[in-house]
């Protein structure tokens, strides 16, 4: 699964996507390094061309009842995404992309749990593949909500975690935020590991257990790993 990730590098993310963004947003947005479930977050998606907005993560239905479901929905699995009720639309024609300068997963060791960052070795911002969907709440307001896709673990984080994020390759991802393309075993075809050559993690401070906590001094190595 995935459950915090960072956004480091902002101007880096408008250059990558090339995309429209609003005054609002650019003043409103900042770098954060532990991103987390039910929070706002800059996502790339394609409405006439590639634009940032922020949607909140996790998925809320369009015909959910109560929003409190995003909570169970910051994930999607690969594999199912597009026979699940809650998934299916969305994955059909509103897929998006979510930048991000690396992600967290907790190693498990009998009771303690410790945490690993893991981030592109060239360090530059890299793509999670996801789906949104737009939720109307009693008063007509409305609101875009997203689910992060994961896959089977590469070798990288296999020790760490059995699950990763869908990854998408530069040239996957405008096929990804192609709304017009529907073709199951080309979507399909994009879930495979992210290559763990392309890939390093190391533990990190406990300190991001924390949601509070946001600074870049959460992604910085711990002197000794626990999986040494």
């Amino acid at each position: 699964m995935c459950g915090r990730f960072a956004q480091g590098d902002m101007d880096a993310i408008y250059k990558k996507y090339k995309v429209a963004i609003t005054n609002y947003l650019i003043k409103k947005i900042k770098p954060r390094y532990n991103i987390a479930p039910a929070q706002n977050v800059p996502v790339v998606y394609n409405d006439k061309g590639n634009k940032l907005v922020s949607m909140r993560w996790g998925l809320i239905p369009h015909w959910a009842k109560d929003p409190k479901i995003g909570y169970k929905f910051i994930n999607a699995r690969s594999e199912t995404v597009h026979e699940k009720p809650a998934f299916k639309k969305s994955f059909q024609n509103m897929r998006c992309i979510v930048p991000a300068s690396g992600f967290y997963e907790w190693y498990r060791s009998g009771k303690d749990r410790y945490p690993h960052y893991i981030y592109h070795k060239s360090g530059d911002i890299f793509s999670f593949a996801g789906i949104y969907d737009i939720w109307t709440d009693v008063e007509g307001r409305n609101f875009k909500t997203f689910a992060i896709l994961t896959t089977e673990a590469n070798k990288i984080i296999e020790p760490i975690h059995d699950r990763m994020p869908v990854i998408l390759e530069k040239d996957e991802e405008k096929i990804w935020l192609n709304d017009d393309l529907n073709d199951l075993d080309e979507l399909t075809s994009l879930f495979d590991p992210y290559p763990e050559d392309l890939m390093v993690e190391h533990e990190v401070s406990r300190d991001v257990n924390s949601i509070r906590n946001e600074g870049v001094e959460l992604i910085k190595q711990k002197s000794k790993s626990t999986l040494l």
